[in-house]
């Protein structure tokens, strides 16, 4: 019925401008809750279905730049937190294997 109703009286050109707003739609001066609420409301206008990954992609790709510079960072130490944990428990066996003993460089 919802389909039926939106075929009869929504007009074509809503849906395009939905997409273009969306498209083109960047935090600004907005809050990242405000700007947040308001890609969520008009995907769910639009009826925008897509996996998490790529809504978030979308939202980071258009957040002001110094919050993503910020969130890049994060994610990075997460990474670098997740490779030392993994280090930390592979012990020296992994240092020795494909380092060799660590010692300190000494010009010749």
């Amino acid at each position: 019925m919802k389909s039926i109703m939106r075929m009869r009286f929504v007009p074509n050109h809503y849906y395009r401008e939905l997409y273009q707003r969306l498209r083109s739609l960047s935090q600004s001066t907005k809050s990242v809750h405000e700007y947040f609420k308001e890609i969520k409301l008009i995907m769910i206008q639009a009826n925008v279905k897509e996996d998490k990954k790529t809504t978030m992609t979308r939202f980071m790709n258009d957040l002001n730049n110094d919050i993503a510079y910020i969130m890049e960072l994060e994610e990075m130490m997460h990474i670098i937190m997740k490779i030392e944990s993994h280090l930390k428990r592979k012990g020296t066996i992994w240092q020795s294997q494909l380092l060799g003993p660590l010692t300190p460089w000494e010009p010749n």
